[in-house]
């Protein structure tokens, strides 16, 4: 499906030099690549205490590690 959108000048221009930038074939491509680029998680570190209660983190963290595995 295509769409068209309405966008001010400076933002054509922006994505023109996106577009440019990225070597993209497209406006669609340019922005699909700053989205991915954006939304990439580089690390899961901190998410068991962001998202999970303290009941669900000690139960997940007991099948991470062994007893053995400590030190």
């Amino acid at each position: 499906m295509v769409t068209t959108i309405q966008v001010s000048e400076r933002t054509l221009q922006l994505l023109q030099q996106l577009k440019s930038e990225f070597q993209a074939s497209s406006y669609d491509e340019a922005i699909t690549k700053i989205v991915v680029a954006r939304t990439k998680r580089r690390s899961m570190a901190g998410y068991a205490g962001r998202y999970l209660s303290k009941k669900e983190k000690k139960e997940f963290l007991k099948d991470v590690r062994d007893e053995s595995d400590r030190f």
